[in-house]
């Protein structure tokens, strides 16, 4: 999990420098990375965190466990 935050991060490195351009502002990623079956990293709850809002991680691990037995009906019927 770890090392797709980190290619996340990589990923949106060029998006980044170029909002802090265009707006004149400081921007960040925030990586959300979820197992098939709801893990999350323990870095998850420092990220969220950051954010503004209440974000509850609970939901998160819902949501993903819910496309993913949404995949597998799909793929099993």
């Amino acid at each position: 999990m770890i090392k797709k935050e980190a290619e996340k991060i990589l990923n949106c490195k060029d998006l980044i420098t170029e909002i802090q351009r265009l707006r004149n502002m400081k921007a960040k990623v925030i990586p959300v990375v979820t197992g098939a079956t709801g893990t999350i990293s323990k870095s998850l709850r420092q990220f969220l965190s950051n954010m503004l809002g209440k974000q509850d991680i609970k939901e998160l691990q819902k949501k993903v466990i819910l496309g993913t037995a949404h995949i597998l009906r799909k793929v099993l019927i």
